[in-house]
């Protein structure tokens, strides 16, 4: 196959090549912790599945209040997710950085999203001074493809 340097997916007739996986700051065991001190006691359905530097996988146990009929799983479900996946992305880079905030959030629904796991893949696309901005794609256990793409701008602290 032949790619892009920089992208995974064919472009242009360019060779592929591998990019080494550079550590995130926040291991997944850490954010799960950090998640988990938030919920204040509540049993979290949400769990950090890798990190990688600018890269998060999530994924979110849907329950009956997730669904809406004909077991579709809702858009602020998923809305929820991309955002926490985002969140965790700017950990990737920031270390914890709970006053880290939401700014911006978009997302497209692209079909509708079936499943008991919604699993949400976050991309590092700006890292600035004061913002962070992540795609995300999130995807129903039942299908491989895309059900809504989200793009999360995230501002940061200023710094001591």
């Amino acid at each position: 196959m032949k790619g892009c340097p920089s992208s995974p997916r064919p472009c242009n007739g360019l060779p592929m090549t591998e990019t080494p996986i550079t550590p995130s700051k926040v291991s997944a065991d850490e954010m799960n912790a950090f998640f988990q001190s938030l919920a204040m006691g509540r049993t979290l359905r949400q769990h950090v599945e890798s990190a990688s530097d600018g890269e998060v996988v999530m994924r979110y146990d849907c329950g009956p209040g997730n669904l809406r009929p004909g077991g579709f799983i809702s858009g602020p479900t998923q809305m929820a997710l991309a955002d926490s996946v985002a969140y965790a992305v700017v950990f990737t880079r920031a270390g914890i950085t709970p006053m880290a905030l939401t700014s911006n959030l978009n997302i497209n629904f692209l079909r509708p999203c079936q499943g008991e796991t919604l699993e949400a893949r976050g991309t590092l696309l700006k890292y600035g001074k004061s913002g962070v901005v992540v795609e995300v794609e999130v995807r129903g256990s039942s299908s491989e493809k895309v059900s809504s793409h989200a793009t999360v701008t995230y501002v940061l602290p200023p710094k001591e």
